[in-house]
């Protein structure tokens, strides 16, 4: 454990994470470093290829949970897009997150955390039916469709609600993409309370242009973070600290240590 990662989780009615990558090191040497403080780790599976973590990784991971007591939400991989406008590559897409979901199941993840990515397509439609039929694809096989959150992204999140109530999916809140993109957490949150497992949290600088996300914290002007912590108060799930470097990890959670 690093010395200077330390946390009064008391402080918080929620579970607390942060990602896979806070070192400049594979994901297993990162959680050896980041079990024993957090209570969940957001494992960062970007990218299918070169490779995903074999099947040996997974069970190491699942020993480390063990070790330190902790739960693992995964993003799936954003190399791939289940709304590209090619069919070929939509249906590729399908298939490497059912494997990604397939490798990852020794871990019980808590979620798994997707992008619908829109992309300024001339007719909205077509996205959205594409989005439809592509989820459709994915879930339909699955016990559970609830164990895959959508991500609120840079696009009004009502433009996917049919989505989520048609296949009964969860609903990741990333606060600083609404945050940056100026759409209500509360409108979110009081539509999907009871269907929100996660909740990214991570810092926006508003002095860059366009505004920088996924820094630290602090960086975020308290007067855009009022109706983001007034509903932190109100989640019993898990948080993560939605950052890539241990500066600002660090500074995050000495931020939200003096909000709470």
């Amino acid at each position: 454990m690093t010395e200077d990662l330390k946390i009064n989780k008391e402080l918080f009615n929620f579970k607390l994470g942060t990602t896979s990558f806070i070192y400049p090191d594979d994901i297993i040497p990162n959680i050896k470093k980041l079990g024993p403080v957090f209570d969940e780790i957001e494992l960062l599976i970007f990218e299918s290829i070169p490779a995903l973590p074999s099947t040996q990784d997974v069970m190491e991971l699942a020993l480390l949970a063990q070790d330190f007591d902790l739960t693992y939400n995964i993003h799936l991989p954003v190399d791939v897009s289940l709304t590209d406008v090619s069919n070929l590559k939509r249906d590729q897409a399908v298939e490497t997150i059912k494997r990604v979901i397939d490798l990852v199941s020794p871990l019980k993840p808590t979620t798994h955390t997707l992008h619908l990515e829109y992309q300024d397509f001339s007719d909205d439609q077509d996205w959205y039916k594409r989005g439809f039929d592509a989820v459709g694809e994915l879930v339909l096989p699955l016990d559970h469709p609830e164990i895959i959150s959508i991500e609120t992204l840079d696009y009004p999140f009502e433009s996917i609600e049919s989505i989520i109530d048609e296949y009964g999916l969860s609903v990741c809140v990333d606060a600083g993409h609404l945050i940056k993109y100026g759409h209500s957490i509360k409108s979110v949150f009081k539509k999907y309370h009871d269907k929100i497992p996660l909740i990214h949290l991570h810092g926006v600088d508003f002095s860059k242009i366009p505004p920088k996300d996924h820094v630290s914290l602090d960086k975020i002007p308290e007067d855009k973070l009022v109706d983001t912590l007034e509903v932190l108060k109100n989640f019993n799930g898990v948080v993560s600290l939605e950052v890539f470097n241990k500066k600002n990890l660090i500074s995050s959670i000495a931020c939200l240590e003096k909000f709470f």
